[in-house]
């Protein structure tokens, strides 16, 4: 038994936006809290049963997330092999501990932006500064 989240479609439904809708698609926000608290709900509930997550869509391929899917539990995540090298270069540079503090941060705060801005200053202190440039220019 397993759980796959699909982040593009719990984006789009939890927050009512069409992100193929140009008139609405800046509302379309995978860091809203909201969004980040789900997981963090599905998660939990899965674990209790001994059942493992996944995530897939662009949230799980996207260096900015890294830190937060994995502080929040996810298991696994499904992403492009183009996207593998960074991704484990982020990973491979944050503690479990680190992630999972930022994680229970992030889903108390207000807003996506407010995530984003507490994303950005936890990541540029505990990464190696290539890394963080690289998620910068690329991520």
């Amino acid at each position: 038994d397993f759980f796959s989240i699909g982040t593009n479609d719990l984006t789009q439904y939890t927050l009512a936006v069409d992100r193929g809708n140009g008139k609405v698609s800046r509302l379309y926000q995978p860091f809203h809290p909201a969004v980040l608290r789900l997981i963090q709900e599905t998660v939990s509930g899965a674990h209790r049963n001994k059942i493992w997550v996944g995530v897939c869509g662009e949230t799980a391929g996207d260096p900015w997330a890294t830190p937060l899917l994995l502080g929040l539990g996810v298991d696994e995540l499904s992403m492009p092999p183009r996207k593998l090298p960074l991704i484990k270069a982020v990973m491979r540079s944050l503690s479990f501990r680190d992630c999972s503090i930022i994680a229970e941060q992030a889903v108390g705060l207000k807003t996506a932006a407010e995530v984003m801005t507490h994303l950005r200053e936890f990541l540029q202190k505990h990464l190696p500064r290539e890394i963080f440039s690289l998620i910068v220019n690329n991520g």
